[in-house]
């Protein structure tokens, strides 16, 4: 993190989920990489291709036979 370079900006409405759903996003300065799992996910604001995360669900129904 740079601190000197902190800084968020307003936040915005976004209507990118499902049905038209909104969403607030908000962006931030300042930060020099994002590590998810050991891998760069994010450098200086700039999205890489890696993706080591995983999808987290709610509870999901049983399967039925």
């Amino acid at each position: 993190i740079d601190g000197a370079a902190l800084r968020l900006h307003r936040p915005v409405v976004v209507s990118d989920l499902p049905a038209g759903g909104r969403r607030l996003d908000q962006a931030a300065d300042g930060y020099v990489a994002t590590i998810v799992s050991g891998e760069v996910i994010a450098e200086d604001g700039v999205p890489t291709e890696a993706r080591p995360g995983m999808l987290i669900r709610g509870r999901q129904p049983a399967p039925t036979a």
